[in-house]
């Protein structure tokens, strides 16, 4: 498979975003599940939530359902755009570290949210996917987050946890390009989550989504 070949389907899929015209036909988003003991599973709303509420801002049609795919599944090339969270240890074993190196050297992209307790697992695996590259934190100068939505003041911390500032950092490749999002002490996919599951208020919820739509609308018109 070319190199970036995700991401030229992607670009072919929504050539007409650019402008925000248009309805746009997409791939719908994926869920990692892993082994370790992590709860990769919590919140199943989230992605319908997100794709409900990206669909109504930036006029795509992303499917409003979840799908689940592992590590080293071949399945994996189908989705430019897979999401993790867990509370706990992620564990990949050899095949599925070359297969997910493989996926975001060839255009996918890992957003990972720390939902409390993964970070020290996250950042060991990630490592054995690409020992060459670092998380680099990014800030409010960041491309993605005023993509669409302005957060040129910063990531929103949506839940307390620790009371630590939230960080978000990303690993590009040689390109420059962002391969990986990882975002700590924020738990933006909380936020994504029906108002009855932790309770946020509205503007909490849209503060998240508005973020989750920055993701998209970055992946899809990046150049």
């Amino acid at each position: 498979m070319p190199r970036n070949l995700l991401s030229i389907i992607l670009l072919i899929l929504s050539t007409t975003l650019g402008a925000v015209t248009g309805n746009v036909t997409t791939t719908g988003f994926a869920r990692l599940q892993y082994d370790g003991g992590g709860d990769w599973y919590n919140d199943p709303e989230v992605l319908p939530n997100l794709a409900r509420f990206v669909n109504a801002s930036l006029n795509t049609t992303f499917p409003l359902d979840q799908s689940v795919v592992k590590a080293g599944e071949a399945k994996l090339f189908e989705y430019p755009f897979v999401y993790l969270t867990g509370h706990g240890n992620i564990r990949w074993d050899d095949r599925e570290v070359e297969n997910l190196r493989q996926w975001m050297l060839r255009g996918g992209f890992l957003y990972a949210d720390d939902d409390y307790g993964m970070d020290s697992s996250f950042r060991r695996e990630i490592k054995r996917v690409f020992p060459e590259y670092e998380l680099v934190e990014l800030d409010g100068s960041s491309p993605l987050f005023t993509s669409f939505f302005d957060f040129s003041g910063g990531l929103p911390k949506i839940h307390l946890h620790d009371e630590k500032p939230p960080q978000a950092f990303g690993i590009f490749d040689d390109d420059g390009r962002l391969m990986c999002l990882y975002t700590y002490e924020t738990n933006i996919s909380d936020g994504w989550a029906d108002p009855a599951t932790h309770k946020d208020p509205p503007e909490v919820r849209e503060t998240a989504l508005r973020f989750g739509c920055n993701i998209i609308y970055y992946l899809l018109t990046r150049s």
